[in-house]
């Protein structure tokens, strides 16, 4: 038979274990996500030529992460990743500086994906733009 004392130190000793398992497994699953099969995909339609007259630029989906397409000229499109390269926000069309811009930080990139203003420090990677009637393909490079 367990004495009073007995049973408060097993209580406690359970309590203690179940919290420290409610903090412990959190942590461990942040620390190890999940494996998200990649996207592989090789060609997107990321807009129209419509879509694009109105504004000139896009966010588009390209597999898992974001994209941006942006109208350069009357049929001149370039896309790039809409991912900025300092903290990874995104990034969107300034259109009075004709540049893209990322708002977390101030960072400026110029329409050739260059990094130009800001904190990022590296380029936004490009993707390939294919026209088809008035479909806007994008693929990787």
């Amino acid at each position: 038979m367990l004495s009073r004392r007995g049973f408060l130190e097993r209580f406690l000793q359970v309590s203690f274990g179940a919290l420290g398992a409610a903090v412990v497994y959190p942590v461990l699953r942040f620390l190890s996500p999940p494996r998200v099969p990649e996207d592989r995909s090789i060609r997107v339609l990321a807009g129209t030529v419509p879509e694009l007259a109105k504004d000139g630029w896009k966010i588009f989906a390209f597999g898992s992460e974001p994209g941006i397409l942006v109208q350069v000229g009357p049929t001149e499109y370039r896309a790039f990743t809409a991912t900025c390269t300092h903290l990874e926000c995104t990034v969107q069309m300034h259109k009075a500086s004709h540049r893209i811009w990322c708002a977390c930080h101030n960072g400026y990139y110029d329409l050739e994906g260059r990094n130009v203003a800001g904190p990022p420090p590296r380029p936004l990677t490009r993707y390939a733009v294919h026209l088809d009637g008035s479909d806007i393909f994008v693929s990787r490079t």
